[in-house]
């Protein structure tokens, strides 16, 4: 499933950094505890499988573990799917990915059927709105639940979600990564105001970041193509932004430029709703409601004119009665 989040999440992902960042910070911590994330590569590629006969463009790294006490070279592939809605039929989908994705292995030969597949651990990112109702395991979609003798047969394939919207504005601050900044911009996209503060915060976290350049880089393109979705004024407020590091002062004008903007959006719109209302009980002149909502005085003129808003205008045009 491809969604307009796609592309710039790719990218991001594709940069060990965060890829760390999601594990140590979102992941169980009996998971990340036993990764050496110095260890990580990058194993993505394009898949199809005969079910959805779909191109899966999802990342995959494996890592290197301490398992039990022994150091070795365990891939750990992590699959992330870029949800920005609920799709019920991941479990089949994500079961479908890890069979194909191992009959890649075994056709690549980076294994065999007889040495055996690596253990998978495939993680969801969810950055949708809607509350996350899909079943975490495929066994859960099959019913009715199996008798017993039969359970064991049934197919079993688990995926650990990371849902954006479930962690608070406090919860993500404790984290204090460039990811959990990026994850406040996404929470704060509807309230500009907020959307100031959150990327502020961001631009903080990648300066005290030791690869600072390089995170500066991709999560710039990222911020840019994420503005660019919440229109044309918030595309405008980094036209000229080529680094949030260096170029901290000029963003923070120009986002104060669109705040400002918005606000004034705000005004005028709660001004137009005033006098409209106004208009409706027909009690006072065009005068005296310009006065009363600071609307300018044509635009009252202009309301005044509309038979929808006035009903001094609404029976001005009846229909002809056809007898």
């Amino acid at each position: 499933m491809v969604n307009h989040h796609d592309t710039g999440y790719k990218e991001l992902f594709s940069y060990p950094e965060l890829v760390r960042q999601l594990i140590e910070g979102f992941a169980p911590p009996e998971v990340s505890g036993m990764m050496d994330f110095s260890t990580l590569t990058d194993h993505s590629g394009n898949y199809i499988t005969p079910l959805f006969n779909e191109k899966f463009e999802d990342k995959v790294w494996s890592v290197e573990v301490n398992w039990e006490g022994i150091r070795q070279r365990v891939f750990v592939y992590l699959l992330l799917e870029f949800q920005s809605t609920v799709d019920h039929r991941l479990p089949i989908r994500m079961l479908h990915y890890v069979a194909c994705f191992y009959d890649h292995l075994i056709k690549t030969k980076v294994t065999t059927a007889r040495k055996g597949m690596p253990p998978i651990f495939p993680v969801v990112l969810y950055n949708g709105s809607k509350r996350w109702t899909a079943k975490a395991d495929i066994y859960r979609m099959i019913r009715p639940e199996p008798p017993v003798f039969l359970r064991v047969y049934q197919p079993h394939l688990r995926y650990y979600l990371v849902n954006e919207s479930a962690f608070t504005e406090d919860e993500l601050a404790e984290r204090d990564t460039p990811l959990s900044g990026i994850f406040e911009v996404e929470k704060a996209s509807k309230d500009v105001e907020a959307l100031q503060g959150a990327v502020k915060r961001l631009a903080a976290r990648i300066r005290a970041h030791p690869e600072k350049a390089r995170l500066d880089e991709v999560i710039t393109r990222w911020l840019k193509r994420h503005l660019r979705r919440l229109g044309a004024e918030a595309e405008q407020a980094l036209e000229q932004i080529n680094s949030l590091v260096e170029d901290n002062a000029m963003l923070a004008e120009n986002l104060q430029t669109w705040a400002e903007k918005e606000r004034q959006k705000g005004r005028q719109e709660g001004q137009r709703l005033a006098a409209i209302n106004l208009l409706k009980l027909d009690l006072l002149t065009d005068e005296q409601i310009a006065q009363t909502t600071g609307l300018p005085l044509d635009e009252v003129k202009v309301l005044r004119s509309d038979p929808e808003v006035s009903p001094r205008f609404a029976g001005e045009f009846p229909c002809e009665t056809v007898g």
